[in-house]
């Protein structure tokens, strides 16, 4: 056992094979009622020494289906009921040392789902490697991300904010350095990420950026964001207010959007792969416009996507519908199939499908990787392209693959079997070890081993 103080008390964690690690440390005070649609306030203090050996609570979230694939190792395997879920786990080589580089990570999940305590999101590969890794919850859902008229708008960024302050202030006493700083997230996590590049009160609270399959284009535009609160209030059958829905309780919270319409999130262009009701929104307080606009912070950005994102999400499906769903989010949808149906002749409609939502989804993360180096800042991209060593292993590299590699742990085992993200064949051992050293050496001093990325001279790292 190991005890470290922070600004609420002290805390007492684990130590296992050299990694002393503090699980669900509140970081905000506790959400339950009407708090659920408010800022986060501070943590309240405590006496005495607060046991952080195990998980806790985890914010409440539905569960969600992706054609048969097993993603219990990356989004959890399901709530854990409590209102103390906006926590952070903290893994470190050694609380008595200074100046280590610190790693902030987000999950993603679609903004309705997903948790920081999954065991692929451990973080003894990263304390072993000399880095403290501090996963974060965050708000989602109707209480995280719907635009209400008497409620602070983007709660869940609102989160994070103060997640980032939490680190500021008590990273040291965990041997972290609070001047190097990297925020990384992946999906839903790597668009907060997002927007927090162009959010004024992050300033001066990350040193770099990791967008991991993310968006340059997180935010909702305030009508469409509009539509979704009426479409939710009106599937649960309440006013579309805070004062309303902090009436209900987060079960019937977390049960929305099944509730709603599909035309709820129709009618925008939407280059995001899963088309989650609930996503940032613009908003002039905390997210006054696109990442991709150019205006984000002086930071520098790592930031790649997946060579078959979409493969996720088309699994097991193969319609002419889905293909001219995945065409729309193009601004010429019939331009869009000609140009996907020329380079891919033989394809079916599902296969195509996942062409197309792959390349919007793709060419947004360009925009601001784009964008982010016009500005002069480090910009380093990369393309995850690992191809299965099982030839019948439909996903690829899809949305979520890079993840084990990234955290090194591609050898757990719920991983791996016919519904498994990886499918069944084990991987080169050696990918795992050569990509999260990567994130180690990009998360130390900046430089992940390959050339910055110049809009006029572009370098991709591909990463197979």
């Amino acid at each position: 056992m190991t005890v470290v103080s922070v600004a609420s008390g002290r805390v007492r964690g684990t130590v296992r094979n050299g990694v002393h690690t503090f699980r669900a440390i509140p970081y905000a005070a506790p959400m339950s009622g009407a708090a659920r649609f408010q800022a986060p306030a501070p943590a309240p203090r405590w006496d005495g020494v607060r046991d952080a050996t195990r998980p806790g609570p985890t914010t409440p979230a539905a569960r969600r289906d992706f054609g048969g694939v097993d993603l219990t190792p990356v989004l959890g395997s399901g709530w854990v009921p409590g209102a103390d879920y906006l926590s952070v786990t903290v893994s470190t080589p050694d609380p008595a040392s200074a100046g280590l580089p610190v790693l902030v990570f987000f999950h993603g999940g679609g903004f309705t789902a997903g948790t920081g305590q999954t065991e692929l999101y451990d973080g003894d590969t990263f304390a072993r490697d000399g880095v403290v890794l501090v996963t974060v919850q965050y708000r989602l859902g109707v209480a995280g991300w719907l635009r209400l008229p008497d409620a602070p708008a983007n709660r869940g960024l609102l989160d994070a904010l103060a997640a980032l302050r939490w680190v500021a202030e008590n990273i040291a006493a965990f041997g972290g350095d609070p001047g190097n700083v990297t925020v990384a997230g992946q999906s839903a996590g790597a668009m907060l990420v997002s927007a927090l590049l162009v959010t004024p009160g992050a300033a001066g609270l990350f040193r770099r950026a990791i967008s991991q399959s993310g968006s340059g284009e997180c935010a909702f535009p305030v009508e469409k964001a509009d539509l979704i609160t009426r479409a939710t209030a009106d599937a649960l059958g309440v006013a579309p207010t805070a004062a309303a829905l902090s009436e209900l309780p987060d079960e019937r919270l977390v049960a929305a959007p099944a509730a709603m319409p599909g035309a709820a999130i129709a009618g925008f262009r939407d280059t995001s792969l899963g088309n989650s009701p609930y996503k940032p929104v613009l908003d002039e307080a905390t997210l006054p416009t696109q990442p991709a606009s150019g205006n984000t912070a002086p930071v520098s950005l790592l930031i790649g996507t997946n060579a078959d994102e979409a493969n996720l999400y088309t699994a097991n499906i193969d319609d002419a519908g889905l293909q001219s769903a995945a065409a729309r989010r193009f601004p010429d949808p019939a331009a869009a199939i000609a140009r996907a149906r020329a380079r891919h002749p033989d394809a079916s409609p599902g296969d195509l499908a996942a062409r197309l939502m792959t390349e919007a989804y793709q060419a947004s993360n360009r925009l601001l990787a784009d964008a982010h180096s016009r500005a002069g800042n480090p910009t380093h991209v990369y393309e995850f392209a690992w191809p299965p060593p099982s030839p019948d292993h439909p996903l690829g590299a899809c949305h979520c693959a890079e993840l084990p590699f990234v955290f090194d742990h591609a050898a757990l085992p719920g991983l791996y079997g016919p519904s498994g993200l990886l499918g069944t064949a084990r991987p080169d051992p050696a990918l795992a070890v050569r990509t999260h050293a990567a994130w180690v050496a990009y998360v130390t001093n900046g430089a992940p081993g390959w050339s910055p990325h110049c809009p006029d001279a572009p370098a991709i790292m591909r990463i197979a």
